[in-house]
């Protein structure tokens, strides 16, 4: 992850969350997960494959990915991307749309068949 990237994401985070025995073990470090979660994302690959990449254990990437998540890290870094890309090229929001389908597939038919179908 570029220098740059990481700089505009860190400031995101969420603190650290306390042991609720007052003890942990050394936790790994937030650019690290970052990255693992990164790359899970990037190419689809199973949490449980982080472990022959040596970024860091899938458990750990898994819980900081939930953790993050819930916190708004991904949201928030998507919409502060959008808006450095408004500024910067400028994005025409008349011509968004959302990628769904408002009708019935052609050959759908009335009802779907026997199962397995």
């Amino acid at each position: 992850m570029p220098e740059e990237v990481w700089a505009k994401l860190e400031p995101l985070l969420p603190p650290r969350p306390e042991h609720p025995l007052g003890c942990h073990n050394p936790r790994v470090p937030d650019r690290k997960a970052m990255e693992a979660i990164l790359l899970v994302l990037r190419t689809g690959m199973q949490w449980q494959a982080l472990k022959a990449t040596g970024i860091c254990h899938p458990s750990s990437a898994y819980r900081r990915f939930r953790e993050w998540a819930e916190a708004g890290v991904f949201r928030e870094f998507w919409r502060l991307g959008l808006v450095a890309y408004d500024q910067m090229r400028g994005i025409e929001w008349k011509w968004m749309s959302l990628d769904g389908a408002m009708t019935k597939a052609p050959l759908g038919g009335q009802k779907t068949g026997p199962n397995p179908t």
